[in-house]
């Protein structure tokens, strides 16, 4: 397994995160509520908290946008 060792990363902990992120953002979390520190971990999840976002955006219908709002 791939790991910085300088860093405490290693690239499933970065998949793990990145997949943590998309959920967040299907699941309607905020961006701010990562839990993860360190500068690379918290990218990765941001990446998969956007990704989700955009498929959200891809998905919605008028239909999906007055469910969530009422």
């Amino acid at each position: 397994m791939a790991r910085d060792i300088k860093l405490g990363w290693d690239v499933e902990a970065l998949n793990k995160a990145y997949r943590q992120g998309y959920m967040s953002a299907m699941m309607h979390m905020s961006r701010e509520r990562c839990p993860y520190r360190g500068e690379v971990v918290i990218a990765a999840w941001e990446a998969g908290w956007e990704d989700g976002q955009a498929e959200q955006a891809a998905h919605e219908t008028p239909h999906t946008v007055i469910a969530r709002i009422a």
